[in-house]
This record gives structure tokens, C-alpha cells and sequence, in this order.
């Protein structure tokens, strides 16, 4: 059918029925919806027919199938519903999994090198892509943030330092580790990883207790909170689209999807706070790509002490010495920059006075605004007037 036909054979009946909700701002972003489903059925991004296959035809691709070696029980009917409704759910949100496949190279060599160490199951690595969809930042509505989406009491326990400073949850290979550590105390506890991986959205505390009440330890007999009912599906229609993506209409060629991080790693070790900006400099790189490499690091400092830093590929030869050069050079310049605080002061008119936005008084001090400051307390003046030292000004 043409279409402008098909078109006019859509839209006629439904003007009809919506001709009130048109004048409704929902109403209108409703039927612009329908237009674009059925235009980009019609033609693909590029012109050429669409060739990828009908919502019906997705559910053909699932048949007997396991996880981490478990059987997953699609003779059932009401498990192959939600089965289906996951994949249904997942398959059509084209943009989302197409940006799963391109991440994939980036981050499943790692993890399946990682499960093959540890000897667990290599399904396992399909987690972090309905956790997170491998974005460091990711943050639930529970507060559960970062790649394995730990609660911050929990990546604490297992390994991960979560402070004002740091917050290895966002570190793709510390967080990985600790959630490796805790998949396999979970797996020891209930002798399942479907299990396992259940305790792992709602808690194994939880967990037991629905277990003992129901007097059943099979999950998918188990009446559990609904995003642990969903949880498992979720991981299983991701394994069976990222297994066989051309079932599912998706053809990435390898140069197509984002090929891994290249980075070196560098050891600093420092009595003072470290402007992130000075070890961009030191890599022959900017502020953001230390920070995308590092996302654990919070704030513009690298906080005193020893830590391993990645940096780009190369970079690490010479980094020593030229990392060392310049931090000596931004401590000198900082002796003179030191402001002590006064009665009666506060930040918005010591960033005035040395004719600096506020903002970059607060970032260069790594303060937190909320809370007071007090006479003879010492301040660095990183910006501003530089006519005028923050020792000369002291003394006005």
C-alpha cells in the first residue's frame, strides 16, 4: 500500500476519535508518535526499505534455553509470557539496544576474562547491561550507582571505597570485581545463580525470608517484589538479542560499534590535593578525558595520597617527570594565594573582592557551600584579579 494511503487509512479514523485531544499538547505528541512508527516502518534511516523483522516474528527466536546453565522453564506458559514481554519490551527499544551492541566490544572482553578467572558463568555478564546499559554514572531512584548499580553500603563491603572523594562504583573494573565477589557469596548461600542473581536486585535477607514463607527455593515459582519477578527476563531477553542480533534485525558491522578504551596506567603520589587539570596536563590531554577514563574520581582533585590513575595510551611515558614539574610549579604559585579569612567574611565577598565568580572559589578550595566557614581558616585564590595578590589584598 502507498504510503500516504496507509497514512490517510490511520489517521483518518483516529482524527475522529482524538479530534478533542489534538488541541492537548499530549494529543498532538501522540499522533506525531503514530506517524513516525508507521513512517519508519515504511523507510529505514538511510532511504532503503526497512527490512527488520515484526513484533510477532521477534518471539520466534525463543526457544529451549538456560541460564548459567539453569534451565529456564518456557514450558510454563505464564514464564514464556513474561519472557516474551521482556524481549517485546527490549527488541523495540531499537535506539537502546543498538547502543548495547556498540558498547559491547568495549566491556564484555573484560568481564568474560574475568568470569573465566573466577569460574563462574559467563551469563553473568549480561547483568550490567540491564543495570546500567554500561554508563558509569547511572543512578537509580535507591541510590544504587554505577556500572553493577551497588548501594553504597554494599560496594563498601565488598572491596569498593565510596566517600566524598572517590566512588569506585563508577570504576569499571573495581565494581566489576566486587560484584564478582558478591554474585559468588550469593550463589554459595542459595546453591542457584538464578537466585543469586535475584538476591542481587532485592537483597539475599529478603530474599530467604520469601523462601522460607512460600516453601519454595524455585524463582520462578517464587512471588517476589515485581522488579525481581522482572529482573531475571530482563537479563534473559539481553542474552537472547545480543546473542543472535540479526534475528532481531540489527546488523553492526565491527567498525560500527566502539571499540575498546586504549589507556596506560600511572601511579600518583601526592602530600596535597592534585588539580585533576594538572594530570590532563601532565598526559598531553584535557580535564574530561582524565575524568571519563577515572569516573570514580568526584570533584576536580585527586585527593592526597597514592593512587593508580589511567591516563591515554602513551601518555605514561614521561608522565613522571613532567607530572612532577608541574605540580611543583602549581604549589609555588599557590604560597601566594592564600587568603586568610576574616570576621565578618563570607564566600560571596571574598570571591568579590578578588574578582572571581563564586563558583570557581568553591571548586578551587573543593568546599562544600553548605557549610560555615570560620575566621582564620585559609583560603587559595586560584583566579581573579591577578594585579593584586591574595597576600597584598590581606593586608588592605
Amino acid at each position: 500500500m502507498d504510503f500516504h494511503k496507509r497514512i490517510s487509512t490511520i489517521f483518518t479514523p483516529l482524527a475522529i476519535r482524538t479530534k478533542n485531544a489534538l488541541h492537548t499538547r499530549w494529543g498532538i505528541v501522540s499522533v506525531l508518535a503514530v506517524w513516525l512508527l508507521l513512517a519508519g516502518q515504511v523507510r529505514g534511516a538511510s532511504g532503503e526499505p526497512a527490512d527488520f523483522p515484526s513484533l510477532s516474528s521477534s518471539l520466534e527466536a525463543i526457544g529451549p534455553m538456560e541460564f548459567c546453565g539453569e534451565q529456564v522453564p518456557l514450558e510454563i506458559q505464564e514464564v514464556r509470557e513474561r519472557l516474551e514481554k521482556e524481549v517485546l519490551l527490549s527488541a523495540w527499544n531499537r535506539p537502546q539496544v543498538i547502543l548495547w551492541l556498540k558498547r559491547v566490544p568495549r566491556y564484555f572482553p573484560h568481564i568474560e576474562e574475568m568470569l573465566e578467572e573466577s569460574k563462574m558463568p559467563d551469563d553473568l555478564k549480561y547483568l550490567p547491561v540491564v543495570e546500567s546499559a554500561f554508563l558509569p554514572h547511572a543512578r537509580s531512584n535507591k541510590k544504587a550507582v554505577g556500572f553493577w548499580q551497588f548501594m553504597s553500603a554494599t560496594g563498601r563491603k565488598y572491596g569498593l571505597v565510596v566517600n566524598r572523594q572517590v566512588d569506585e562504583r563508577r570504576n569499571f573494573f573495581a565494581s566489576t570485581r566486587a560484584a564478582l565477589k558478591y554474585l559468588k557469596e550469593l550463589h554459595s548461600i542459595f546453591g542457584s545463580w538464578t537466585l543469586a542473581v535475584a538476591a542481587y536486585n532485592m537483597g539475599e535477607d529478603r530474599l530467604e525470608a520469601e523462601i522460607l514463607e512460600q516453601q519454595t527455593n524455585n524463582y520462578y515459582y517464587l512471588y517476589l517484589p515485581l522488579e525481581t519477578q522482572r529482573f531475571v527476563f530482563r537479563i534473559l531477553s539481553v542474552k537472547l538479542i545480543l546473542s543472535a542480533p540479526e534475528e532481531f534485525g540489527f546488523k553492526l558491522t565491527e567498525e560500527e560499534c566502539y571499540a575498546p578504551v586504549a589507556f596506560d596506567e600511572v601511579k600518583i603520589n601526592s602530600s596535597e590535593n592534585v588539580p585533576i587539570r594538572i594530570v590532563a596536563q601532565a598526559a598531553g590531554t584535557h580535564f574530561k578525558e582524565i575524568k571519563d577514563l577515572n569516573p570514580e574520581i568526584r570533584g576536580h582533585y585527586i585527593f592526597p595520597g597514592n593512587h593508580d590513575i589511567l591516563v591515554p595510551k602513551g601518555a605514561a611515558d614521561g608522565f613522571q617527570e613532567r607530572f612532577g614539574d608541574l605540580l611543583k610549579h602549581h604549589l609555588a604559585e599557590l604560597r601566594g594565594q592564600i587568603y586568610v579569612i576574616r570576621k565578618g567574611d563570607n564566600l560571596s565577598l571574598i570571591a568579590e573582592k578578588f574578582n572571581m565568580p563564586l563558583a570557581a572559589l568553591i571548586i578551587c578550595n573543593d568546599l562544600n557551600p553548605r557549610r560555615p566557614i570560620y575566621p582564620g581558616d585559609e583560603l587559595i585564590i586560584c583566579a581573579g584579579d591577578k594585579k593584586t595578590s591574595a597576600v597584598e589584598k590581606q593586608r588592605d
